[in-house]
């Protein structure tokens, strides 16, 4: 996958008066070695629905999170948020660590092999954003530990034990994020494939997309929008399995116009997609009208993407003049963007890549 990000956002989860919810990281900003990556994310159509058996289609960003694990008493330590907590903590994070740590001893692939370690983490992404923060920063925890222990897992293996720190944040998550955490790279995904079938299985586009990725200045949670979906389809089943049924409708031809890169038919897609979202509440003022004004700038389509409820919108531009227009249009709201550009997987294999 051809990834790259004129204008990295910061991992932040409730930023300081000094720093923005986009504010660029680096390497250099922190002394913390690398043996573990989990790639951010921007799902581009199905999200919500996907919890629900619909296809959804995401790309992994390079920025996300890294980890490094050293041999010592269980802690983790994240920056920026300068947040440290140790195993039996009774906090969110504090339980998520746990979680994890149990997963890993359970599930192998070797278990007289876990050890004890510290990890500390780095978080490239504003959390609560609809990126896939909260995944990311699992992937890059799991592999740090696994890589101190020379364990090696399967795809399948990792995305089983880094669902259980998923959960801990989300409730009933799809498994989307940790997958794209994972795997980086344009994909497919599905939370229960047919009998033979996987999951996950890369996508190669037919052109380059450009995206411009705007924070609403809002965090969302996604455990409360995926609860507020799930209180429809308990409330209104009939009306939901049409919704649901439009929802397919939406992935297979934003998937076709993707893999022959018509643009203006993704687009549209894009536009289609926001709508049935806002009909299941999970959208917000704030995010309707970030994506109505990218779009009368000359965005091709827009939407919300990832959990809603707050966090980030995605809009489709043509070029240059294009990605400049609509986060230009942004800024006279008072909204931080970054511009994005993805593409095929080289080879059409998943992207699986260890360090940003």
């Amino acid at each position: 996958m051809n990834q790259a990000s004129r204008f990295a956002p910061r991992g932040l989860c409730a930023p300081s008066p000094r720093q923005s919810p986009l504010s660029p990281v680096s390497q250099r900003d922190s002394p913390v070695l690398v043996n573990g990556h989990g790639s951010g994310k921007v799902i581009l159509l199905g999200e919500h629905a996907v919890v629900h058996g619909v296809p959804a289609i995401a790309a992994g960003l390079s920025l996300g999170a890294r980890a490094h694990a050293a041999e010592g008493a269980p802690a983790l330590r994240i920056e920026p948020w300068g947040v440290r907590v140790e195993r039996g903590q009774a906090t969110p994070l504090g339980a998520a660590f746990d979680a994890l740590l149990a997963a890993r001893r359970l599930e192998g692939p070797e278990p007289g092999r876990v050890r004890e370690h510290a990890v500390e983490a780095v978080i490239e992404l504003p959390g609560s954003a609809g990126l896939g923060s909260s995944a990311a920063r699992g992937g890059a925890v799991l592999r740090a530990l696994d890589a101190a222990d020379g364990i090696v897992r399967d795809f399948d293996g990792s995305q089983s034990v880094a669902l259980a720190w998923e959960r801990v944040f989300h409730g009933n998550p799809s498994g989307i994020d940790t997958a794209v955490a994972l795997s980086g790279g344009l994909v497919r995904f599905v939370r229960h494939p047919a009998p033979g079938a996987r999951a996950l299985a890369p996508l190669a586009a037919g052109r380059l997309l450009r995206l411009v990725v705007g924070h609403s200045g809002q965090s969302g949670s996604t455990k409360e929008t995926v609860a507020r979906v799930a209180d429809r389809k308990a409330s209104v089943p009939e009306a939901f399995e049409r919704e649901l049924s439009a929802f397919r409708d939406v992935v297979a031809d934003g998937e076709r116009a993707l893999r022959v890169g018509e643009l203006d038919a993704l687009g549209a897609c894009f536009d289609r997609c926001h709508t049935l979202l806002a009909g299941w509440g999970v959208s917000t003022d704030g995010l309707d009208a970030m994506c109505e004004r990218a779009r009368r700038e000359g965005a091709l389509g827009a939407k919300l993407t990832g959990g809603g409820g707050g966090g980030c919108m995605i809009a489709l531009v043509r070029d240059d003049a294009g990605d400049a227009a609509v986060r230009r249009a942004l800024a006279e709201m008072g909204r931080e963007a970054f511009e994005t550009t993805i593409g095929e997987t080289k080879g059409g294999e998943i992207d699986r890549r260890e360090t940003p």
